[in-house]
C-alpha cells in the first residue's frame, strides 16, 4: 500500500511542471484605451473653460475656447458677401436666360465671384472653428495645463484627455513564444492592487521581434467600464 501512495505522489509531482508549462505569464503595465494631449493650431487667449479636471465629456463637446471676437465678425462679413453674390448671380442668370440682357462673360464673372465668396466664407468658418478645443472622443479630462486668461502658442499642450472605459495590458514576450499566439486569444490579467482578475483578448502581436532583447511586444484589450482598474499599474497576463 505504501508503494501505491509513493507512486501517486511521484505522479502528482511530475504533473505539476506539465500543468505550469501550459500557461505563460507575462509581466507588463496597464494603459488607457485612448490617451491624448490636445492643443490649438493657433495662438490666442483662453477665455472659456467648459469642464474641470476629472469630469467626463463626450465626443464633439467644446472643452476650451480661445478669444474669437475678430473671427466671429469676419465670418459674419464673409457670409453677407456670399449671400449678396448669390443674389447677384441669380438675377444675372435670369436676365441671361430670359432676355439675353447680359452677356455670357458677365454671367461667368458673377459665377466666379460667388464661388470665391463661398470659399472665403469657408476659410473664415474654419479659422473660427480652430479657436475651440473639441473632444475627439468620449473620456475623462485628466489634466488642464493652462487656466482662464492664459495665452497659448500654436500646438502648446492645453489639456489631457483619456478613455479608461477600456484598457490595454502591454508587455513583452520571448519572440519564439510569440509564434504560437493569435489575435483574439483569451487571456487573464492580474492587476496590482486589485483583488479580482479581469478577462481580455490579445489585440496586438508585434510583427517584428526586437533584435537586441529578443522580445516581441504584445497588447491585450480588456473592459474597464466599472473603473476598477486604474491604468498605469503593473500587471501580469496569463496566457491559457
Amino acid at each position: 500500500m505504501r508503494h501505491v501512495y509513493l507512486y501517486l505522489a511521484l505522479f502528482c509531482l511530475a504533473a505539476i511542471p506539465a500543468l505550469a508549462a501550459d500557461k505563460k505569464t507575462v509581466s507588463g503595465v496597464t494603459e488607457p484605451f485612448m490617451d491624448v494631449t490636445l492643443s490649438s493650431p493657433v495662438q490666442g487667449t483662453i477665455n472659456i473653460e467648459h469642464f474641470k479636471e476629472g469630469e467626463e465629456v463626450t465626443t464633439g463637446q467644446v472643452l476650451l475656447a480661445l478669444d474669437s471676437k475678430l473671427e466671429e465678425l469676419e465670418t459674419q462679413r464673409r457670409k453677407e458677401v456670399m449671400e449678396r453674390n448669390r443674389t447677384d448671380l441669380d438675377a444675372t442668370k435670369q436676365l441671361f436666360e430670359k432676355s439675353n440682357a447680359v452677356s455670357k462673360d458677365e454671367l461667368d464673372k458673377r459665377q466666379m465671384e460667388y464661388k470665391v465668396s463661398v470659399a472665403e466664407h469657408g476659410i473664415a468658418e474654419e479659422q473660427l472653428r480652430r479657436r475651440k478645443i473639441i473632444a475627439p472622443f468620449s473620456g475623462t479630462i485628466m489634466e488642464i495645463f493652462l487656466q482662464l486668461g492664459a495665452g497659448c502658442e500654436p500646438y502648446q499642450p492645453l489639456l489631457r484627455l483619456v478613455d479608461t472605459k477600456q484598457c490595454y495590458f502591454v508587455g513583452h514576450i520571448e519572440g519564439t513564444a510569440a509564434v504560437d499566439l493569435k489575435i483574439g486569444q483569451d487571456v487573464t490579467i492580474e492587476v496590482a492592487g486589485t483583488k479580482d482578475t479581469v478577462k481580455g483578448k490579445l489585440s496586438f502581436i508585434a510583427p517584428v521581434v526586437d533584435s537586441a532583447s529578443g522580445l516581441a511586444k504584445i497588447k491585450a484589450l480588456f473592459d474597464n467600464t466599472d473603473g476598477k482598474v486604474r491604468p498605469g499599474l503593473s500587471a501580469k497576463m496569463i496566457l491559457e
